[in-house]
């Protein structure tokens, strides 16, 4: 049995603008460095044996002050990126609609095996986010494991503990900042806490990304 104790990056000025941030390298920005600041303090005391954090520059930044509290050293895994959206890394929602209005329609099914142009799948995706959760349990077994990446994953990582398949939207919320715990033992994943924010009290409302929300308004645009 391994517990990970996942924790999303803080927020970033691309989050602020639901830009698809993928593989770009972008960092926090001041409300994103103090969410940060107070996932550290929310762990202080935590008993945890190794920090593995995604090589992207919010995920370093997030860790940073995690592994001076904790007295980890950080261990950087690319398999803990996010998503890559490929041609459409960086882009704006209504950018991608004009660009790539095949693209934008295709990923509005929601469906596995689509991909944007030159991207990642999202059976790629989760085949290669498992392969790295499977990877660290095996590794520290009895032990606990933090790990700072991104909201794609704890996403496939969500559904894999619910069952959920990997077709439709996101089910679950994966704030910024976020702080959630699984125990793996024997290739399953339990879910012990999720989308704890109680340490973000008092900070500004956070960006919503709600991909729900994204196929009614595109389905129905006197919504908008």
């Amino acid at each position: 049995m391994t517990e990970l104790i996942l924790l999303r990056h803080g927020e970033t000025d691309w989050n602020r603008e639901l830009r698809f941030q993928g593989h770009v390298d972008v960092s926090l920005n001041a409300t994103g460095l103090e969410q940060a600041r107070r996932l550290a303090q929310r762990l202080a005391g935590e008993t945890a044996h190794r920090l593995y954090v995604s090589d992207l520059q919010r995920a370093q930044q997030t860790a940073q002050p995690v592994a001076e509290e904790l007295g980890l050293a950080p261990v950087s895994d690319p398999a803990l990126r996010e998503q890559s959206f490929g041609a459409v890394d960086g882009m704006r929602v209504d950018d991608i609609k004009a660009q790539h209005p095949q693209a934008w329609e295709g990923w509005l099914r929601f469906e596995e095996d689509f991909s944007m142009p030159e991207g990642e799948s999202t059976r790629q995706f989760h085949a290669r986010v498992m392969d790295a959760v499977q990877r660290m349990a095996a590794a520290h077994r009895g032990e606990t494991v933090v790990v700072v990446t991104h909201g794609g994953v704890l996403d496939m990582i969500y559904r894999t503990a619910r069952s959920l398949g990997l077709n439709g939207p996101r089910q679950s919320d994966i704030p910024n900042a976020g702080l959630n715990r699984v125990r793996v033992r024997d290739g399953r994943i339990d879910i012990l806490a999720w989308a704890d924010v109680e340490h973000l009290a008092n900070l500004p409302p956070q960006p919503v990304y709600d991909q729900r929300k994204l196929v009614a308004t595109d389905s129905n645009p006197s919504d908008e």
